[in-house]
């Protein structure tokens, strides 16, 4: 038995993994790329981290569910249209069946009793509170899944976070006015009348694709590719409307759990499909990075560990890219820039970008959208050889640096003649006598 899985897996390493896709045929190279894709999602999932983060969402979505409806609400009952919202919440737990019904009017009625307006400057500050964090919590899992370090800059994280809390009710609204008044006009030419009848029921499952999609695109802090979070949400959107339909056909077959959990049979189920609802999301953002990312999928998972030596040349390619750019008054490097440009993980550069920072190298200008990097100084000021030196004894720390190596004097002295003669190789070099010596190399 273990022999033919052994052989099965061999079989599969050969056909899927062992093959180069240019030299495919595009039918071939479909299939092979999504048993790739595949592959990667199964080993993601044993894993285990998209389901730590899917759990801990399902924890933060219960606590802050009632302060965002509530926040979103208030916006909209200043335009008198609040209850535009409330069958989103019902379609979200339709699954339930009958019960959903019940937890959404639970849901709306202690949103209607949130008076924003008589909360008082703490309760107000509270409320948004809750809110950010929920979407600061649902940023670092799709983070994770792209693999971005770094938090978007306070200031952006809170205006980028009310924006979509504030004006996505509104432009929401504004957006299904708009659609209904096209759909009234064209229902009055026959042609049109039962295709739009027809559209009306994928109607649902259209603009849960378009919300999966939008959300892949805002939520990552880094840029993401219209195609591949269109893929992926297109993707998720269909998963969710079947698992949901599964899902409400296994409640309505099944009693044993109002027997065993009574009334809080509907409490449990609730977690268990908020549960299924954030892994869709999280799956179908994890496809969209393998389209926007294929180079990532890997038969054994891969530890982007920096060597000692590509430290060290990242650190000046980095370095020459930004002096350029600035000496030449040219549009300064982002951080998704100098990964495309560099054609390494995103993770990787980041360090480089941020131990540079640290260093006094690089400075970021968060005024921008995304950040862009700029020389901290003068780069006429700025030596090639103090920069080595700083990279090379990054990470130490007062506990563990050079001086708290026992000293050999054969091998420290072999260390001072090798830095001697890095010295005498980089002389008193700048960045400015790099960028000069690379005059008209893009």
């Amino acid at each position: 038995m273990k022999l033919g899985i052994n052989e099965a897996y061999s079989w599969f390493t050969r056909l899927v993994w062992e093959q180069d896709l240019r030299q495919l045929s595009t039918p071939r190279k479909v299939v092979v790329f999504i048993a790739r894709v595949l592959h990667m999602l199964v080993r993601e999932l044993l894993g285990g981290q998209l389901n730590l983060r899917a759990m801990s969402l399902v924890y933060t979505t219960l606590l802050s569910l009632v302060p965002l409806l509530a926040v979103s609400l208030s916006v909209l009952k200043g335009f008198g249209v609040h209850n535009q919202i409330e069958p989103m919440l019902y379609n979200f737990l339709d699954p339930l069946g009958a019960e959903g019904a019940e937890v959404a009017d639970k849901i709306v009625s202690f949103v209607d009793k949130v008076e924003v307006g008589v909360l008082g400057s703490v309760g107000l500050v509270f409320l948004i509170y809750t809110v950010i964090a929920l979407l600061q919590k649902i940023e670092r899992a799709f983070n994770y899944v792209w693999q971005v370090e770094q938090l978007r800059p306070v200031i952006r994280r809170v205006s980028s976070y009310l924006s979509v809390v504030l004006i996505g009710p509104v432009l929401l609204f504004f957006a299904t006015v708009l659609s209904s008044d096209i759909a009234q006009r064209l229902i009055a030419i026959k042609p049109f009348a039962a295709m739009l009848l027809s559209a009306g029921e994928l109607l649902p499952s259209l603009l849960v694709c378009v919300a999966f999609t939008f959300i892949y695109m805002f939520m990552p802090n880094t840029r993401v590719q219209l195609r591949a979070a269109l893929i992926g949400g297109v993707i998720a959107g269909i998963v969710w409307k079947f698992t949901g339909w599964g899902f409400s056909v296994f409640i309505a077959s099944s009693s044993k759990y109002a027997a065993i959990y009574s009334s809080f049979a509907i409490f449990i189920l609730l977690l268990i499909w908020l549960y299924t609802s954030w892994m869709i999301l999280l799956v179908g953002s994890q496809i969209a990075f393998f389209v926007q990312f294929p180079k990532y999928m890997t038969l054994h998972r891969e530890q982007f560990v920096l060597s000692n030596r590509l430290r060290e040349r990242l650190a000046i390619q980095i370095m020459y890219l930004v002096a350029r750019e600035f000496y030449h008054k040219s549009p300064p490097w982002s951080l998704d820039a100098l990964v495309e440009r560099l054609d390494l993980p995103r993770e990787s550069v980041h360090r480089v970008v941020s131990m540079l920072v640290e260093y006094g190298y690089l400075a970021e200008v968060a005024g921008d959208d995304p950040p862009v990097y700029l020389p901290a100084r003068a780069v006429e000021t700025m030596r090639l050889t103090d920069m080595l030196a700083d990279v090379r004894q990054a990470g130490e720390n007062r506990f563990l640096n050079n001086q708290q190596l026992k000293p050999i004097q054969v091998t420290d002295q072999v260390i001072l003649e090798l830095e001697a003669a890095s010295r005498e190789t980089t002389c008193d070099k700048t960045f400015r006598d790099l960028v000069l010596a690379g005059n008209g190399e893009r």
